[in-house]
C-alpha cells in the first residue's frame, strides 16, 4: 500500500512538471515591430546617438552565391563607426532560399522580409535588415543602361541587388564586386542616416531627423547632395522616372532612393587609382548634418 502511494505521488509530480514544461514551450515572445516599420530616415538620431540605443544588430539576408564580401562588410562597419557613436555593431548572416523570380518588385522584397526577418529592436539594440538578392529590380531598363543597385524603403530596411552588382563587375577588368558593393551599401545607409534632408517635407518639425545645417540638397534631385565628390551626390541618383518601368506598390512601401549602376561606375572610374575607391565618402556638408543630429 505504501509502495502504491509513492508511485501515485511521483506520478503527480511528473504530471505537474510536464504540464509546466509544455506551458513554457507554448509561450512565444511577442515581438514589437513598430519601431522597424517607420519611413526612411526616421531613425537617424537613434542610429547616430546613444540616447536610446547603444548597439546595432544588422541582419544580412542573402541567397546562396550572393553573399556580400567580407571586405565590403568590414568597410561598411568602419563607415558606421566613423559617423555614429555606436561601437557595438553585430553582423548576423542568414542564407535564404531563392524566390525563383526573374525580377523583384519592392512588394516582393517586403514580403520576403516579413517572412524571414528575425532581427527587430529590442531594449537598447537597434536592428536592421539588408537583403542581397539573386534577381534584378523590376524597374530596370537594361537596354538603356538603367539598372538599380540598391534601395531603402523603411527606417531599418534596405535591399541590395547583388546579382546586378556581380554582373556589372564582371564587365570590367579593373573594378571588382567589392568596389561596387561598398559605395552602394554606404550610400543607401546614408539615407537611413537621414541624408539629405530626408523626410522634412512631410514632417518639417521633427527634432530627430537629420536637417541641413547649410543648404546642399539638389533642387532637381530630392534627398541628394550638391557637394562635388560626396557619396550622397545627386549624380548618384537613380534613373529618370519617365524612363523607369512602372510598378504597383503598397502605399506604405516606397523607395526613398534607387541607386543607378552607371553613376556608381562613373564615380569609380573617376578615381585615379583602385585603392582610392575607399575614399568615396561623405562630403563636408553631410558630415556637418550628421554631427548636428548626434553623430561624430
Amino acid at each position: 500500500m505504501r509502495f502504491l502511494s509513492i508511485i501515485l505521488v511521483l506520478g503527480l509530480v511528473f504530471a505537474c512538471s510536464k504540464k509546466s514544461t509544455d506551458e513554457d514551450d507554448s509561450t512565444t515572445k511577442i515581438v514589437n515591430k513598430a519601431g522597424n516599420l517607420k519611413s526612411s530616415g526616421e531613425s537617424a538620431n537613434d542610429i547616430l546617438s546613444n540616447a536610446n540605443f547603444d548597439k546595432m544588430l544588422i541582419e544580412i539576408a542573402y541567397i546562396k552565391g550572393f553573399k556580400p564580401s567580407d571586405g565590403t562588410i568590414d568597410s561598411f562597419t568602419a563607415y558606421l563607426k566613423k559617423y555614429s557613436l555606436k561601437e557595438n555593431i553585430e553582423i548576423n548572416y542568414k542564407e535564404l532560399s531563392s524566390p525563383n523570380k526573374e525580377t523583384l518588385t519592392l512588394n516582393d522584397i517586403d514580403k520576403i522580409e516579413q517572412e524571414n526577418r528575425t532581427a527587430y529592436n529590442d531594449g537598447t539594440t537597434l536592428a536592421f535588415y539588408i537583403y542581397f538578392t539573386d534577381a534584378p529590380s523590376d524597374e530596370d531598363v537594361e537596354e538603356e543602361d538603367l539598372v538599380t543597385l540598391g534601395a531603402v524603403y523603411r527606417n531599418t530596411s534596405m535591399v541590395i541587388y547583388e546579382k546586378t552588382i556581380q554582373k556589372l563587375a564582371a564587365q570590367s577588368f579593373s573594378i571588382t564586386t567589392e568596389d561596387i558593393e561598398t559605395p552602394t551599401l554606404n550610400h543607401e545607409f546614408g539615407h537611413l542616416l537621414g541624408l539629405v534632408n530626408l523626410g522634412f517635407e512631410a514632417e518639417p518639425d521633427s527634432p530627430l531627423k537629420t536637417s541641413m545645417v547649410n543648404p546642399h540638397e539638389d533642387s532637381s534631385s530630392a534627398n541628394h547632395c550638391t557637394t562635388v565628390g560626396c557619396l550622397m551626390r545627386a549624380e548618384l541618383l537613380f534613373s529618370p522616372s519617365n524612363k523607369a518601368k512602372n510598378s504597383s506598390l503598397d502605399s506604405n512601401i516606397k523607395a526613398s532612393c534607387k541607386l543607378n549602376a552607371m553613376t556608381v561606375l562613373n564615380m569609380l572610374k573617376n578615381k585615379s587609382a583602385k585603392s582610392a575607391v575607399s575614399t568615396i565618402d561623405l562630403g563636408a556638408e553631410c558630415v556637418l548634418d550628421l554631427k548636428a543630429n548626434g553623430g561624430r
